[in-house]
């Protein structure tokens, strides 16, 4: 039992479980062309006579690996050879919508999306000219579905750090317009993190939430990094901190929130298995998750799959399941009422009487 008092192991054999679809969910770690469904990503490419490689088609969902600088280049390859598919606002409109919906389907309340306007800032008339599409393909996303989404603003760790202070002052422009947030991404083996010290700082004094990654491709001396130079209010990952103790104490002390993607962390060999994923150790060490689906093109399985996969994986009770559902809309930028609602439908979730057999985990397709 923690100091949270999140006791893990909680049930018995045989339990029944309540539909994970249907627990309130806030969603903060998930990647705007990586949110696109595979089937928009095939559609998009015939219509423009796009080659998708064997990985994104019929190997789909694709192997990779993270473990060296040839696995990442793979993967960010698949990346930008998905991102070339939006080409119109039309086709930006439909991944907000789709993504919107797939989110609302998974039990999800509040959407926390993460975006690099300059990686598609030459065909979209700049880095301004994206983002006021993105914005209003959001606005009209949340009134099409229900699901309250905003923007996290990210630069790019492998770009130079003075695109980052760019992209940080035009996230405070709109802080307060429908962006909460900034970070920082791509592989955080490139660069050095203190470089974009001065980029978070213009980001904190536009009262924007601070979320780079960290912790996940590197050990505890980037999340470190993260802390003392970025000033970090959430973690992409951070998932390693558990190496340290003295560390993840820090974490836990300051309610750095951990933003945890099970299935990523096994797809790009972060973890070798689901039951590898630290997922207890984090949380008997008192820190804050939220599970998020990072890139469901690419890893095969969307918000409701991580639920799923670690209840399997790690024996967790409904009641635990609960908690984490909290923690997520505890470490996001959720207004007050989205916050009050999803809490009291939480407990009614709880509440209610399972009434069906345990289900299997759902990994929604992925090869894992």
């Amino acid at each position: 039992m923690n100091k949270r008092g999140f006791g893990l192991y909680g049930f018995g054999v045989g339990e029944l479980r309540r539909d994970l679809t249907t627990l309130p969910k806030a969603h903060l770690h998930l990647h705007f062309t990586g949110s696109m469904r595979h089937q928009t990503l095939v559609e998009l490419a015939a219509r423009d006579g796009i080659h998708l490689p064997d990985a994104l088609v019929s190997e789909w969902p694709p192997q990779l690996s993270a473990a060296d600088e040839k696995g990442w280049f793979r993967f960010q390859r698949l990346y930008d050879v998905a991102r070339s598919v939006l080409r119109t606002p039309d086709d930006v409109r439909r991944l907000v919508r789709e993504a919107a919906e797939d989110d609302v389907r998974d039990g999800g309340r509040w959407l926390e999306i993460q975006v690099d306007p300059s990686g598609y800032a030459a065909l979209f008339g700049g880095i301004t000219a994206f983002t006021d599409l993105v914005l209003d393909c959001v606005r009209d996303a949340s009134a099409r579905t229900g699901l309250q989404i905003a923007v996290v603003i990210a630069a790019n760790r492998t770009r130079h750090p003075l695109d980052a202070r760019a992209l940080a002052r035009l996230a405070s422009q709109y802080a307060g317009r429908g962006v909460v947030g900034f970070g920082l991404s791509n592989d955080e083996r490139r660069g050095n993190t203190a470089d974009f010290s001065r980029a978070f700082e213009i980001a904190r004094r536009a009262d924007l939430l601070l979320a780079p990654h960290g912790g996940e491709l590197r050990g505890p001396d980037n999340i470190r990094a993260c802390l003392d130079h970025l000033h970090a209010d959430r973690l992409g990952h951070g998932v390693r901190v558990g190496e340290d103790p003295a560390l993840l104490e820090r974490i836990a002390t300051q309610g750095i929130a951990l933003e945890v993607c099970p299935v990523s962390n096994v797809a790009l060999g972060v973890y070798s298995d689901l039951t590898s994923v630290p997922l207890p150790q984090l949380l008997d060490g008192g820190a804050t998750i939220a599970l998020g689906a990072d890139d469901p093109l690419l890893f095969g399985s969307r918000l409701e799959g991580q639920y799923a996969t670690m209840r399997a994986a790690h024996d967790l009770s409904d009641a635990q399941l609960a908690e984490l559902a909290r923690m997520s809309f505890r470490a996001s930028r959720a207004p007050s009422d989205v916050l009050a609602t999803a809490m009291a439908d939480i407990d009614a979730w709880l509440d209610d009487s399972p009434d069906g057999p345990a289900p299997v985990a759902e990994m929604e397709g992925s090869a894992l």
